[in-house]
């Protein structure tokens, strides 16, 4: 699991502090102790995730500075996806703490901000490159990887799992507020990003060798600086043997973040289970992906999404029930069954990120206020009196 999460002030301004905490947190990785949040808490965490660096665990720099990335350790159930997210999380806190800030899993900023870009040399190409696009972008995605056994597997799984993915966006929405002004959209995240010349759905490809060729390709068009940035919604990672699904809102809660693991994981699980039964891929041309993804970002889950099963509108709550019909068989065989339904079903029934921060702008009428209760249930400390 990858979050990326905004690094914001007392007044809930996202400030440009990501550099000095992550300063503080590799500091605090050569020995010193991060207060109140030791690793003996990670109950659940494999022994083998304690030495982070050969995890592959992380906080790392991102686009702007008032942002960090967290990457938990490598996982095998959803437990330890949740005990690695609070570890993380709290991580990045305390160490935002030490230099006056707070971070709030919020996928765009509720409150006017002009992004402060990350030093580097990577980071300047990108904003000379794209302009506009590169400079106005701070945005908060999760992404989730699933090993797979091989690149040719991997591929049968894009294949497959393309008409889903928009409804993992419509669960996740965390993005109502661009500016300073409520967009109308449940992701507004999704939006923006979709400004980026190699973002959104993919069609199918034949095998491994093809999808490679593509990547190839899109970078000698040289309007790509390099693989990594070819931001199809799902891909191969470059760097690890799995998929990595990238179409989601980094989630307000940590327990809506494993209900999206358990919903991929599945996803994944069924795909790959369907390529080895020799069951075929199912035939959307990516045009119609788009407009679903567009719906999905647009309503979320309070209004009607489009069906995977037959292109046409229906009912938030029907969708999500195809899904999970979809990758129950996976769920129940992982022993995560129960817990994604539940989790799910609570999504459906209180609302995503995005419910609850209009909800708390409606009580309000602050949009300070929205990313205070952002940073409380970041921490996993809900109990704001504004949230």
């Amino acid at each position: 699991m990858e979050e990326e999460l905004l690094v914001v002030d007392p007044g809930g301004l996202p400030v440009a502090l990501g550099p000095e905490a992550l300063e503080v947190a590799a500091r605090r990785g050569q020995g010193e102790t991060v207060e109140e949040h030791d690793r003996t808490e990670r109950a659940g965490v494999d022994a083998a995730a304690a030495d982070d660096t050969a995890s592959g665990a992380h906080l790392v720099p991102e686009l702007k500075a008032q942002q960090l990335e967290l990457g938990t350790a490598v996982c095998g159930s959803l437990d330890q996806v949740a005990a690695e997210l609070r570890y993380w999380r709290a991580r990045a806190d305390s160490a935002a703490g030490a230099v006056g800030a707070h971070v709030a899993a919020l996928a765009t900023s509720p409150v006017p901000v002009e992004p402060i870009p990350t030093a580097g040399e990577r980071y300047e190409r990108m904003l000379e490159a794209f302009g506009p696009t590169a400079t106005e972008q701070l945005t908060c995605g999760c992404h989730v990887h699933v090993s797979v056994e091989d690149d040719d597997e991997g591929v049968a799984v894009l294949n497959r799992i393309r008409p889903w993915l928009p409804i993992l966006t419509a669960l996740s929405a965390n993005s109502p507020f661009w500016q300073g002004r409520d967009t109308g959209y449940a992701s507004f995240r999704s939006q923006a990003w979709a400004r980026w010349p190699s973002a959104g759905p993919t069609g199918a490809f034949a095998d491994a060798a093809e999808y490679h060729r593509l990547i190839d390709d899109a970078v000698a068009t040289g309007t790509v600086l390099d693989p990594g940035m070819v931001y199809f919604d799902a891909r191969l990672s470059a760097n690890w043997p799995t998929v990595e699904v990238r179409v989601a809102d980094v989630c307000l809660r940590v327990d809506d973040a494993v209900t999206l693991t358990g919903l991929v994981r599945g996803l994944v699980d069924t795909a790959a289970r369907d390529a080895r039964a020799g069951r075929p891929a199912p035939t959307v041309r990516p045009e119609i992906l788009r407009l679903a993804a567009w719906r999905a970002g647009r309503t979320g889950t309070t209004g009607q999404l489009v069906h995977p099963l037959t292109g046409r509108p229906a009912p938030a709550a029907a969708v999500v029930e195809a899904l999970l019909g979809t990758v129950r068989a996976a769920l129940a065989d992982g022993g995560d069954e129960q817990r994604v339904s539940s989790g799910v079903a609570e999504i459906l029934r209180r609302g995503t990120g995005a419910q609850l921060q209009r909800a708390v702008h409606r009580r309000t009428g602050d949009l300070a206020a929205v990313v205070r209760v952002a940073v409380a249930h970041t921490a996993g400390k809900p109990g704001d009196p504004e949230g």
